[in-house]
């Protein structure tokens, strides 16, 4: 297949596969697709341990990496930032989760603090400098902004580099403060899919997309797991998929066992968005964590990144304790995830999903020709 999208990267299918496991990354890009490291939680000296591991494997095919520069968040006191958001969590809310945690009997583990200081840390614009940094010293062809508009540098980085800016957009306004920052490519991320969504279904919101974009090519994400999905989303004009979920039944992604296994017994309708892991509506697995958060004891949800750094290490515990099979933190698991999990059957590899998804697109592709044809129907 040739669209804007596999011209631009130098791919061979038009399809993006975003995770935050390296392994992820690679085996799509060797696959053909296109590997995008989600790399907000890594440090710095992480981030480029994990894109030198990348390169080492890909072969000089391209790959791209993925931040969170949220337009609004908490910020800190000046010289220390984790410190200063620790301050602003009410008591409340960490006698909330305490509670939780007391309630479905989770273990306590030491060691993960450090870690979510170092993620809430980069949630902050502060702190996205030294990854960009980072992520402009290897050779990556693509760097994505997930949420907000990216600021000034990091288009003017790019386009010294070389580098592709792309930027998520969950309805039309967010296109056009993002066409006039500049940027290379747009995401039109319906709210079927994982993560940070908005409320616009991705039937509705690509073709929109691609009118206001103009020779801006323009990606589908949300609800796009299948060659047949991604045949649609060429349909309706975008120039590739953008996919994260799928890749949540790979080998090779880190999620648990116990997570996954969750997945594969989960239909397309066990999902919620929900602003309790972030501070911002975000879709996931529903589990007993979104219910103790719904009841009339709950405080609510704190704004990003005050939410994380609240809730963080509970899921360090939660996560912990579930590899065990504990069965109070079964009951809490989840993750990020769209709608796409219902289909999830079993857990592949990810270059057989990329081969896989790419064939049964190019498939379908023809037989949508045939129905062109007169008194032919597609076979």
């Amino acid at each position: 297949m040739r669209t804007a999208l596999t011209e631009r990267l130098g791919v061979e299918h038009p399809i993006v596969g975003f995770n935050r496991s390296p392994a992820v990354v690679a085996e799509v890009t060797r696959a053909g697709g296109f590997g995008v490291l989600a790399a907000t939680a890594y440090t710095p000296e992480e981030l480029d341990a994990q894109l030198t591991w990348i390169e080492e494997r890909v072969d000089g095919r391209p790959y791209g990496v993925d931040l969170l520069v949220p337009g609004k968040v908490a910020t800190g006191g000046p010289g220390n930032l984790v410190a200063g958001l620790r301050a602003q969590i009410p008591a409340e809310h960490i006698a909330f989760v305490e509670g939780l945690m007391e309630k479905y009997g989770i273990p306590a583990y030491e060691g993960s603090g450090g870690m979510h200081d170092d993620l809430t840390a980069n949630l902050d614009p502060g702190g996205v400098p030294a990854l960009l940094d980072v992520a402009f010293s290897h050779r990556i062809s693509l760097i994505a902004n997930a949420l907000g508009t990216p600021p000034p540098e990091l288009v003017e980085r790019g386009r010294e580099a070389g580098v592709v800016v792309a930027a998520l957009v969950g309805k039309a306004r967010h296109a056009e403060r993002q066409l006039a920052a500049g940027v290379d490519m747009l995401i039109a991320q319906g709210t079927e899919a994982g993560g940070h969504t908005g409320t616009i279904a991705t039937m509705v919101l690509t073709p929109e997309i691609v009118d206001l974009a103009g020779d801006v090519p323009v990606l589908a994400a949300g609800g796009v797991a299948s060659g047949r999905q991604m045949a649609a989303a060429l349909a309706l004009g975008a120039a590739g998929v953008w996919c994260g979920s799928v890749w949540l039944s790979s080998a090779e992604d880190v999620a648990i066992d116990a997570v996954k296994q969750k997945f594969l017994a989960a239909s397309s309708a066990d999902t919620l968005r929900s602003p309790t892991r972030t501070g911002k509506p975000a879709r996931q697995l529903r589990s007993a964590w979104h219910d103790e958060w719904e009841k009339d004891s709950s405080p609510g949800p704190l704004p990003m990144p005050l939410q994380p750094l609240l809730v963080n290490d509970a899921w360090t515990r939660i996560d912990n304790a579930a590899k065990d099979g504990h069965e109070g933190a079964l009951a809490l698991e989840s993750f990020f995830i769209g709608q796409v999990v219902g289909g999830f059957a079993h857990v592949r590899p990810a270059g057989d999903i990329t081969r896989d998804m790419a064939s049964e697109c190019a498939r379908r592709l023809t037989e949508l020709g045939r129905l062109t044809e007169p008194g032919r129907l597609a076979d």
